[in-house]
């Protein structure tokens, strides 16, 4: 099958399904990201998540992950909302929590892509299809693939619409056309840099330290949060957008369109007395379909009493 022909088929079909922006990289072994990860990990940057020293050459090198694989598609599938949720002196939440755990939404999408590719190509495609799932450089392979460049508040920033998207990808034996890489357009910019509470970017930018990183502190950390961070949180209960927020290239962000990622109806009318007064009935009942599911209800709660305690600095 004509490799242009493909590419285009791929990208037209992941655009009928609601992913904006594709782009296709070679499968191979990847540098220098080899070298940056093993000098990230080394450092100590990724805090208590051990999870990530396992595995080190599949998240370096894709076919061992996916034996045969010749390609890597990347897509990024919009989740900036229409509005933010109202009330400014309750606990923050990140906007890709609003709605529904983006997981089983995104998957679903990418396996009705893999559906429709193995009808246009009439035989069984061999891959895996992964969102923020397996030991997978998805921000390195967006970036390889052109549909952004990794910013110095190390989130994948694309030149059109910012950086509010979820990462998924196809690793497979198609062998479609692949794309270039696009320039870093950060230049001197250091908002990123400068709005962090927590002094977690470097810096020069590009290396997050993520044992300072409140969306670390809130949802990968199980243990107490460190005092060194009371008055430092900035509000937030779950996850952070700090520095997607001051990105002048999220001037460009447009609104969602998917349903699933409307905030539960309940969500939006909580304000500061409903989340501190919080039930675990209340939290099964707004978060049963939600991505805040991941820190359970007792590390919700010690995230809001730390914010009570004296946790936000706004």
């Amino acid at each position: 099958m004509d490799p242009t022909a493909l590419a285009n088929h791929i990208k037209q079909s992941a655009y009928d399904l609601g992913f904006p922006y594709v782009g296709i990289a070679r499968a191979e072994r990847m540098e220098p990201e080899e070298r940056r990860l093993e000098a990230w990990l080394n450092a100590g940057n990724h805090g208590t998540m051990r999870w990530m020293e396992n595995h080190f050459d599949k998240r370096v090198d894709p076919t061992k992950l996916v034996p045969g694989a010749r390609s890597v598609i990347s897509l990024l599938y919009n989740y900036f909302p229409a509005d933010d949720l109202p009330s400014q002196e309750a606990p923050k939440l990140a906007r890709y929590a609003y709605g529904e755990d983006y997981h089983r939404v995104v998957r679903g999408k990418l396996r009705e892509l893999t559906t429709r590719l193995e009808d246009y190509i009439g035989a069984s495609i061999d891959g895996r299809v992964f969102v923020d799932s397996a030991p997978v450089l998805e921000r390195d392979w967006a970036a390889r693939a052109g549909v952004g460049w990794v910013g110095k508040n190390t989130l994948l920033l694309n030149p059109k619409a910012g950086s509010y998207f979820f990462l998924a990808e196809i690793i497979s034996d198609l062998d479609p056309a692949v794309d270039s890489a696009i320039k870093d357009y950060c230049g001197t910019c250091t908002r990123c840099i400068d709005a962090c509470p927590t002094d977690a970017i470097s810096p020069q930018g590009y290396i997050v330290d993520g044992s300072k990183c409140i969306s670390y502190l809130t949802i990968e950390l199980k243990e107490a949060i460190p005092e060194a961070f009371r008055g430092r949180m900035a509000g937030w209960a779950f996850g952070c957008d700090i520095c997607q927020e001051v990105c002048p290239w999220n001037r460009f962000s447009t609104p969602h369109s998917e349903p699933a990622f409307l905030p539960h109806p309940d969500l939006a009318g909580m304000g500061k007395r409903e989340w501190t007064e919080m039930t675990e009935q209340v939290f099964r009942k707004v978060f049963q379909k939600s991505a805040v599911k991941r820190t359970k209800f007792s590390g919700l709660r010690r995230n809001v009493d730390f914010l009570e305690g004296g946790g936000r600095s706004d």
